[in-house]
């Protein structure tokens, strides 16, 4: 079956006879992508796949509100974005252990981590991540690996595109000084 557009995927899900079809077609089409994204913000593929369903929950719920004002794919980033940074925050606000950091615990559980194939040299870059501010983290994550230009990341996380370039050249600039360091 060749993929969908986005237009033809919301005609479906917007009929009342094929809607649960035309989700289970969208999910297909984006499920992937959408966990990549929010496994390089928590690295557990445990988080991941809880964070991939809370998103998908949320687009379910408010798919027939969808403006078309973005992106269908934008707007679904957007959701699990915000699904991620809120997940991270509570994690760290709720599971606070003053002798071992968030940051520690991450850093362990990427080596200790059986889902993960990465090369040793993936594996330094994903601990440079680590070291980023989490902004810095997310703006690389989209533009290194996603490849999404400066505009579409701009209306994702509500920031300018200059301050979205200067983020992503401090975060190349961290992650050059880590990798070398090491």
């Amino acid at each position: 079956m060749e993929s969908l557009s986005d237009r033809e995927l919301l005609e479906i899900f917007g009929n009342p006879e094929t809607k649960n079809y035309g989700f289970s077609l969208l999910v297909r089409k984006y499920q992937e992508r959408v966990y990549r994204h929010i496994r390089r913000m928590v690295i557990l593929h445990e988080d991941a796949d809880d964070l991939v369903q809370e998103t998908f929950v949320k687009v379910w719920k408010n798919l027939a509100g969808f403006r078309n004002e973005s992106g269908l794919f934008t707007w679904i980033y957007r959701i699990a974005t915000n699904e991620t940074l809120t997940f991270l925050k509570q994690k760290r606000r709720f599971l606070f252990e003053p002798l071992i950091s968030s940051k520690v615990k991450m850093i362990r559980a990427l080596k200790d981590d059986n889902f993960y194939n990465g090369t040793e040299v993936e594996q330094k870059l994903q601990l440079a991540l680590l070291d980023l501010p989490e902004k810095q983290r997310i703006v690389f994550n989209l533009r290194y690996y996603d490849e999404m230009p400066y505009d579409q990341m701009s209306e994702l996380l509500g920031t300018s595109e200059g301050a979205l370039k200067a983020s992503y050249h401090h975060a190349v600039k961290k992650i050059e000084a880590k990798v070398m360091a090491d």
